[in-house]
């Protein structure tokens, strides 16, 4: 039985489209976007993890004893308003077909909010704040209706290579984001300036390289969905409540994302946190934090390219399931690490698994939602992974506390996390969920 996506093509791109991509794809879009990955993974790394945390903390709230827990409530503030809104924004979005400009609008605020901190000066807090919980809002939608764009670039057999093409490009992004700003702090060092000077012109490098590097995307990329009539008459809403009523109907997505807010949990405390970790328990300095974040960037690229091919020959769950034994692997190594010897070696095993994990999640939803109902269920999975971001560095933060400080032992009860993750992954079933996606798509139009 032939169709005309199985037919001989010629062109330059034949081999790819006809193997991999959906009928009408070509490589450009594809790389486009794959670019959005490269454009925004530049915010996570700059201004979460690795320059603006740290500024927030001494310069703008002064070292207040109050500063960590004011900069870890701003983010759960912006991750809770993800959660509300993403399935939300999916509904709309697959009602309208209108990702494409949610896209831009997501891309704008982010770039938007996050030049804004450049007036983030010492004892600018409320701004800060502000600009904080704003930017990283409209960066976790953005990833969310991104993400919707998979099953219409790629066929099921090849989301985890596409998927991976994508999270690896991205880590490229976030060392070109940071190599640049770093590049500039070092320069202002140079000649005598003080964080207060050149943190704030980071954060404008940060958003001009997002939007430059985002334009291929925003200019590229096809909307092929189409609008859904029926599901017009529905408020956004009446679609979500409509959604999570009829999960029953999908059990292996929903087992998925239960599984989903789990190992996500343990990795958002190890993103969120190793710093503190490195500083905390092997007492590394600056440099050798920004080396870090440098090192694992790079491991994390691999992971995600190399496994994202390896993942679509042997199947979702197996794959996803080997890398969660990774990260139980790397909280051992580094719970256990008597000097920093090792816990180089347990970082550079977390970057291969977070690679890994995040492209092989997000094939997966691919691979389960509904047909024309994408937006929506990766906003489902936007809101796993946010909630995710709040429980994960939480308990943490109260095993540190209860635990007088001992963050070895906060990081081995955190690891219990990516345990439960895969004892919650036994029960899922790739293919039979995917039957059930498209069982779904009928009944629940």
């Amino acid at each position: 039985m032939s169709n005309p996506s199985t037919r001989p093509q010629t062109g330059p791109s034949t081999g790819l489209r006809t193997g991999l991509l959906q009928p009408g794809v070509r490589r450009r879009e594809v790389w486009a976007w794959a670019m959005y990955d490269f454009a925004n993974s530049g915010y996570t790394t700059v201004v979460i993890t690795a320059v603006f945390s740290a500024y927030f903390v001494a310069a703008v709230a002064g070292n207040a004893p109050w500063a960590t827990f004011v900069w870890t409530l701003a983010l759960s503030v912006s991750y809770a308003l993800v959660m509300l809104t993403a399935p939300l924004i999916g509904a709309y979005a697959d009602a309208h077909a209108n990702k494409k400009m949610l896209l831009w609008l997501t891309t704008l605020g982010c770039v938007g909010f996050t030049a804004l901190l450049y007036f983030a000066v010492p004892g600018a807090l409320a701004l800060a704040i502000v600009g904080l919980v704003l930017s990283n809002y409209f960066f976790g939608t953005g990833e969310n209706l991104i993400a919707a764009f998979l099953n219409e670039l790629a066929r099921p057999r090849a989301l985890g290579r596409v998927s991976g093409w994508g999270w690896s490009l991205g880590y490229v992004g976030g060392l070109v984001s940071l190599g640049a700003s770093l590049a500039y702090i070092s320069w202002a060092q140079a000649h005598g300036q003080e964080a207060a000077a050149f943190v704030p012109v980071s954060m404008l490098i940060t958003a001009a390289l997002f939007l430059l590097a985002s334009l291929p995307t925003l200019l590229m990329l096809r909307e092929r969905a189409v609008p859904q009539r029926d599901r017009t008459a529905r408020n956004a809403w009446s679609q979500v409540r409509h959604t999570l009523g009829h999960l029953e109907y999908l059990p292996d997505l929903k087992r998925f994302l239960v599984c989903t807010v789990l190992y996500q949990a343990g990795i958002q405390a190890v993103i969120t946190l190793a710093a503190i970790y490195a500083n905390q328990a092997f007492h590394f300095s600056t440099q050798q934090t920004i080396l870090l974040v440098l090192v694992v960037n790079i491991t994390a690229a691999v992971g995600a390219f190399v496994f994202g091919h390896v993942q679509d020959r042997v199947g979702h769950v197996r794959l996803i399931a080997f890398t969660l034994v990774g990260w139980i692997v790397m909280v051992l190594l580094a719970w256990a690490a008597p000097d920093e010897r090792m816990f180089w070696v347990a970082a550079n095993l977390a970057g291969l698994c977070m690679g890994a994990s995040q492209s092989a999640g997000r094939a997966m939803v691919g691979l389960l939602a509904p047909p024309a109902q994408e937006a929506e269920f990766f906003g489902l999975w936007g809101l796993a992974v946010k909630l995710a971001s709040i429980v994960g560095p939480l308990t943490y933060g109260i095993a540190s506390w209860i635990t007088q400080g001992d963050h070895r032992q906060a990081l081995l009860i955190t690891g219990c996390y990516f345990v439960a993750g895969l004892w919650m992954l036994v029960g899922v079933k790739a293919a039979r969920g995917h039957r059930a996606a498209r069982r779904f798509a009928r009944i629940g139009a």
